[in-house]
């Protein structure tokens, strides 16, 4: 006998927890003496499309303000005023927790994205997760610039007021509205030193060049604060080149890396390393595969036209050994290539551990833990140590007395 359709969806709220779903993960966790060292995941995500209605209670201009909210209303699942996109990430209904995430339960009095983050985040075994937008990764293609930075400003302090001043254990790099070079220095100055922000992070799908003479202002007033810099990749399957491709996962497997890599390439030729040499860059949610790539075909270039690229000092590939990479999505089919991907990135000290929960791909601590060709200093640096170091974090003190 069919089940009303009331019941249905009273049975599927009464079963759908995060921490349910998690349970495999939960048992790798405690397998693997997680507790034991310092988990530092620093590319997670929550849905602020969920909280849009709160978030746009802090967009100054009312009537931006207005149009956002029209524009809600005619998509409830939106954000609103966002570029359309295409794509597929919920793999066609068949990952359940993009269905039924609105169903889930969380305890009352606790805001409800440090609820759920807190849930995933004890399953997983993560003691700080750095945490970032999702709709709003494509914000940088918006046609109206005023836009970007309207709701770039409205979602930071939304995120600064009502998360990451009430859980330590939640901390973000706060969306710098990057169209605006200006808005983006401003950024800088009025969040850099607010609780909870470990830096500033730069939707990659764009399409302004990051050596530009107006952002320099914001690089030296991050490397005069020591907070890093984030380049979050994305895909954008409306841009000419992209648009080419008939399946997602070409724009996925290509989309998520062309960005980061045009960015990579003027952010070194340019000489900006050498301008900024403590500024720590990070390229988020790439993957890895593309690395040495650059690091050959660059290095290779560069040997032959260094007339090119007079601020360079040292081959492109030495820069890119400076920098950090989040290990997530890792390409994993040829472990010997991985293992020389990780030796020439010097992996040890410049890789850290993302995780992309709760998207489609993501990826669960042991999935560094477990390679075979990683010591276990190089595990414990890459899991957790390194984002230490990078983002000056501390620990909270049940967990430092559990590693002391």
């Amino acid at each position: 006998m069919d089940l009303p359709l009331s019941d249905f969806r009273r049975m599927e709220v009464e079963e759908f927890d995060t921490s349910k779903l998690l349970a495999h993960a939960s048992k790798q966790a405690a397998e693997r003496g997680y507790k034991n060292f310092p988990i530092i995941d620093i590319d997670s995500h929550h849905y602020e499309s969920e909280s849009i209605g709160e978030i746009l209670d802090y967009m100054d201009d009312p009537v931006l303000q207005q149009l956002a909210r029209s524009a809600r209303q005619a998509n409830a699942k939106s954000v609103g005023m966002l570029p359309a996109g295409v794509g597929y990430q919920d793999m066609g209904g068949r990952v359940m927790r993009y269905a039924t995430r609105g169903m889930e339960k969380t305890e009352s009095g606790v805001q409800r994205d440090i609820a759920l983050t807190r849930r995933w985040m004890d399953a997983i075994g993560i003691d700080v997760a750095v945490m970032f937008p999702t709709p709003m990764l494509q914000l940088g293609l918006h046609p109206q610039i005023e836009v970007e930075v309207a709701l770039a400003r409205a979602y930071n302090r939304w995120l600064s007021e009502r998360v990451l001043a009430h859980e330590p254990r939640i901390r973000s790099m706060l969306y710098l509205p990057f169209n605006d070079a200006d808005a983006a220095y401003r950024t800088v100055q009025e969040f850099g030193q607010t609780k909870g922000v470990v830096g500033f992070m730069v939707t990659s799908a764009r399409y302004r060049p990051v050596h530009h003479n107006s952002y320099m202002k914001t690089y030296a007033l991050l490397e005069e604060m020591n907070l890093p810099l984030a380049f979050h990749a994305g895909y954008n399957w409306n841009d000419q080149t992209v648009g080419m491709m008939n399946r997602f996962i070409s724009v996925h497997a290509l989309g998520f890396v062309f960005y980061n890599m045009v960015h990579l390439a003027n952010w070194i030729t340019n000489g900006l390393p050498e301008r900024f040499p403590k500024l720590k860059v990070l390229w988020v949610e790439s993957g890895l595969a593309w690395v040495p790539f650059m690091m050959q075909r660059f290095d290779n270039e560069y040997m032959m036209r260094s007339s090119e690229a007079p601020g360079l000092k040292r081959k492109p590939s030495e820069y890119m050994r400076d920098m950090y990479f989040s290990s997530q999505p890792m390409e994993m089919a040829d472990m010997a290539a991985l293992e020389q991907t990780f030796r020439m990135i010097n992996a040890e000290t410049q890789l850290l551990y993302s995780s992309d929960y709760p998207h489609w791909d993501f990826d669960l601590p042991s999935t560094i833990y477990d390679l075979p060709f990683l010591t276990e200093p190089a595990k414990r640096n890459i899991l957790g140590g390194n984002a230490m170091k990078v983002f000056n974090l501390k620990l909270p003190a049940q967990k430092l007395a559990r590693v002391a």
